[in-house]
């Protein structure tokens, strides 16, 4: 079993992660992922077989990821998906010890998330003059975004039937099949309501679809290429900074609090387990934002 090929056993260890452990596919595919990293770093070192890998071997990748650049958190999380890997290999006897197991994991040091100012979010949810479905489904996906704080993987996979212009509302399913309701506010609605009598229908064609935002072909849409609208839209609307889909998510949650929103709430809307994790965005001056939450966040 030794000298089965690398590759066999990551594919094992990931089945492994789907059948046994139940890994939801976004989990499984971030451990693929960083694995990945740690196999091409295998090859350019000429090891083929998982008994050639040593302490020493493992410390010089993560030395190597800290040389490119890669920060603190992502090298806390491959060193994560490693230990889980050689756990998987010891507990199936395919190795005797975890050559990572006694390898500290980096210091990650707490900093504020990116966020967007007022004027740029102005920018960003300005519906262009010239309008066509794509142009209607990228800002109501754009809006629901912000107006909700959702994970970018809940935006793309939101059922139709989920989501309530009426009422204002979108259920939500998310980490570990927990279920929340969260508010959105009219422009959000406006935005969403216009997608759905003209746009959508046009996307579809004769064809039907469960999922409320749909491709320009009537397909899925996927969190790849929300990001890339997304990049799309901030090169055209002026917009300087970086800006992925968890800063809108960042700058929900950071402008309600901002205007005085119950931190509790925010968690609830936000689907955080642990309040620690919402607490981070208390600590952003609270005058900053208010004229925003006050225009576009739900009931604002």
């Amino acid at each position: 079993m030794k000298t089965a090929p690398l590759v066999h056993h990551l594919d094992s260890f990931l089945q492994y992660l789907v059948v046994h452990r139940r890994l939801s596919k976004n989990t499984v595919d971030s451990y693929a992922s960083d694995l990945h990293f740690f196999f091409e770093f295998l090859q350019q070192q000429e090891v083929s077989t998982v008994d050639a890998i040593t302490p020493e071997l493992a410390r010089s990748f993560l030395a190597a990821c800290y040389q490119k650049n890669i920060n603190s958190r992502s090298n806390a999380r491959r060193l994560s998906a490693l230990r889980a890997f050689f756990d998987y290999l010891v507990v199936h006897q395919i190795r005797l010890d975890n050559p990572v197991a006694d390898i500290d994991s980096p210091k990650i040091v707490s900093g504020l998330p990116g966020i967007l100012t007022v004027t740029e979010v102005d920018q960003m949810l300005v519906l262009p003059k010239k309008q066509s479905p794509l142009i209607l489904r990228n800002w109501a996906m754009l809006h629901l975004l912000y107006a909700t704080g959702i994970r970018v993987s809940e935006l793309v996979t939101l059922p139709v039937r989920d989501c309530s212009v009426t009422s204002g509302h979108v259920r939500v399913l998310g980490k570990g099949d927990k279920e929340r309701m969260i508010p959105f506010n009219e422009t959000a609605g406006k935005r969403i309501d216009d997608y759905l009598s003209t746009a959508r229908p046009s996307l579809l064609g004769k064809r039907t679809s469960p999922y409320l935002f749909v491709t320009g072909r009537g397909g899925k849409m996927t969190r790849h290429r929300f990001w890339q609208i997304l990049k799309e839209i901030v090169a055209a609307q002026g917009i300087a900074k970086p800006v992925s889909p968890k800063t809108m998510r960042h700058s929900f949650a950071t402008h309600l609090l901002a205007g005085g929103a119950d931190l509790r709430a925010v968690q609830m809307m936000l689907g955080h387990t642990d309040i620690a994790t919402t607490q981070i965005y208390t600590h952003v001056d609270k005058g900053r934002a208010k004229e925003l939450h006050q225009r576009f966040h739900p009931r604002g």
